[in-house]
């Protein structure tokens, strides 16, 4: 589960949570912000993990799965 809000410090996290659990993909939250994720595709391309859902919100409701096209089009907007 990575902060969408962190900037690049979700690399750092990332690694070091692979590291010691053998991550299978990512979940990131707070996308219902200003954030827009960005950094989460340094840790996509640098550990090769899918993102794999999205919170909205904050509540179980907000939590939808990953739909690629609509986050690059929300992080080019």
């Amino acid at each position: 589960v990575l902060d969408s809000t962190i900037g690049q410090n979700a690399i750092v996290q990332a690694r070091e949570f692979n590291r010691f659990s053998g991550l299978t993909g990512v979940f990131l939250t707070k996308l219902d912000g200003t954030a827009r994720g960005g950094s989460v595709l340094a840790v996509v391309e640098e550990l090769k993990l899918p993102i794999k859902f999205v919170g909205l919100g904050e509540t179980e409701k907000d939590i939808m799965e990953f739909e690629p096209e609509a986050f690059v089009e929300a992080l080019l907007s």
